[in-house]
């Protein structure tokens, strides 16, 4: 994949305070075909797929939605908590795609981890397998959450 002016444009968007204030790109000072193509490789060595994350994400979510912003125990290994704020965040790709502004916290509980993230992050991934620029606080690493989601 190579960086055109329209990944440029869509990069513009990303940073900070354009869509939102801390924006998608964190520190990172890749090119965005970059930024995807690094992290595409580690999925694929990882033996997984965007769609394979991006499931069990949602999946946890979804189930934390249960909560109501209370934690809720998935499978006796996950203590998720999903809190929503108002309003909606549009994927910075330009297609139209709007996510609720809601952040979800996955610890997993016998390794004392966590992630957050949020629907965007889910549409990010699945749709554009964009895991966010380093720095960013919603990156997700897919070695770290493959790990953390206990996925390999």
């Amino acid at each position: 994949m190579k960086q055109t002016p329209d990944f440029d444009r869509i990069q513009e968007n990303m940073r900070a305070g354009n869509i939102t204030g801390p924006g998608f790109l964190g520190d990172d000072d890749r090119n965005l075909v970059d930024i995807i193509s690094e992290d595409q490789i580690t999925v694929k060595e990882l033996g997984l797929t965007n769609e394979i994350i991006a499931d069990k994400l949602e999946m946890l979510m979804k189930e934390g939605e249960r909560g109501f912003g209370s934690p809720v125990k998935v499978d006796d290994r996950f203590v998720v908590i999903v809190e929503e704020s108002r309003g909606y965040i549009p994927c910075p790709f330009r297609h139209g795609h709007l996510s609720k502004k809601v952040n979800v916290n996955v610890r997993n509980i016998a390794l004392k981890e966590e992630i957050d993230y949020s629907p965007i992050s889910i549409h990010l991934i699945r749709e554009h397998g964009f895991f966010q620029g380093k720095g960013s606080p919603y990156r997700l690493d897919p070695t770290r959450i493959a790990k953390i989601l206990e996925l390999v």
